[in-house]
């Protein structure tokens, strides 16, 4: 493990979040997001939640929950979430042998089952008795799947906490409910009927002491609680959509611990990232080109871009071109910063030589 103490911690902790602080979007957010986030929680996100995850699973042989599935026009799942998930279940497999359980509706169970398989795993169907039990070598990943109507969706959900008792929960571009219990896109549009209430699931994770980072990238998704009261100042649909009587955009079910990214696929990079580094294991860190053969998948099988509002491989607005470059980046930096040389001709250098 990293010393925590250790200059090289500190530094491959700062270059991690400074990544994803970057406006790559233009959207305008991320820097004020980053900055409220800070003075509510101060510290590294993503190295804080890598280290938290790392925590519970040494504390809990449960598997690892994660959330995910924001719909766009016509209730299509946008593939910033789908990804992110697939590649945290991916790390968390190869660094700690810990299973995943990934919950999403259940029109978008094609959709998902594909991403994953994109990312290098194999999507499982989730047992009957609802007990996650270790397969060696396979890298399974488990998908439990929730209906849009609030009576199903929390009677699968308490099963779920109950039977399957996960030892950390995560939460990525999942439609977070305002104080009325609505959800909403982030420039005011009902999401009524598109989405099923997963606020009720992290509100007994939270009751049940179960460790809940959240991945965030404008307000209204769950989990970003954490900064509620901080997002009408520059956020302009966080306390009001427009709409008589349906409140403002603005989550309200707070994370235990929160990431903020430009993306949140992004943020979910970052966690992989940082829980690369903890761990001094460079494999759990993916190599760009899966994120682009994972999100062509997605794509493949019903994703959409959130900024295209089509069947784009891209992450809001960012095309997989450019985006890969973004995680090239990411990558070699960080690899650098533990001194360990990258050849992206697929050689690599010792890290532990050059400390």
């Amino acid at each position: 493990m990293l010393d925590r103490e250790s200059n090289t911690y500190r530094r491959v902790a700062a270059t991690i979040d400074d990544f994803m602080k970057v406006d790559y979007t233009g959207v305008g957010l991320i820097g004020n997001l980053y900055k409220a986030l800070q003075s509510r929680q101060p510290g590294p996100a993503c190295m804080g939640a890598a280290e938290r995850i790392v925590a519970a699973t040494q504390e809990n042989p449960g598997p690892i929950l994660i959330a995910t599935g924001f719909p766009e026009g016509g209730g299509a799942p946008e593939t910033d979430g789908p990804i992110g998930a697939a590649l945290l279940a991916r790390a968390f497999f190869l660094g700690m042998r810990r299973e995943t359980v990934i919950v999403i509706d259940e029109d978008w169970e094609t959709m998902m089952v594909a991403t994953l398989r994109g990312a290098g795993l194999a999507p499982m169907p989730y047992p009957e008795d609802g007990v996650i039990r270790p397969i060696e070598y396979l890298r399974p990943v488990y998908i439990k799947t929730v209906p849009k109507d609030e009576a199903g969706t929390f009677a699968i959900c308490d099963k779920l906490l109950e039977i399957t008792r996960p030892c950390a929960a995560i939460s990525i571009e999942r439609p977070g409910c305002n104080a009325k219990g609505l959800y909403h896109g982030l420039g005011g549009r009902p999401l009524d009927g598109m989405v099923a209430n997963l606020d009720r699931l992290f509100e007994q994770v939270k009751r049940a002491g179960i460790p809940f980072i959240g991945i965030g990238d404008g307000g209204n998704e769950l989990g970003m609680g954490v900064i509620a009261e901080d997002l009408p100042r520059f956020s302009p649909k966080a306390a009001d959509t427009g709409t008589p009587g349906r409140g403002g955009v603005a989550a309200v079910t707070a994370a235990d611990w929160l990431v903020t990214a430009n993306i949140s696929n992004w943020g979910a990079t970052g966690i992989v990232a940082a829980l690369s580094a903890l761990l001094e294991n460079p494999t759990v860190f993916h190599p760009p080109e899966l994120e682009t053969r994972s999100t062509e998948l997605c794509v493949a099988h019903g994703g959409v871009d959130g900024m295209f509002m089509a069947p784009e491989p891209a992450h809001d607005g960012i095309v997989m071109e450019e985006y890969e470059g973004m995680v090239r980046a990411l990558r070699g930096s960080v690899m650098r910063a533990l001194g360990h040389s990258v050849n992206w001709q697929g050689q690599r250098g010792d890290w532990r030589q050059l400390k």
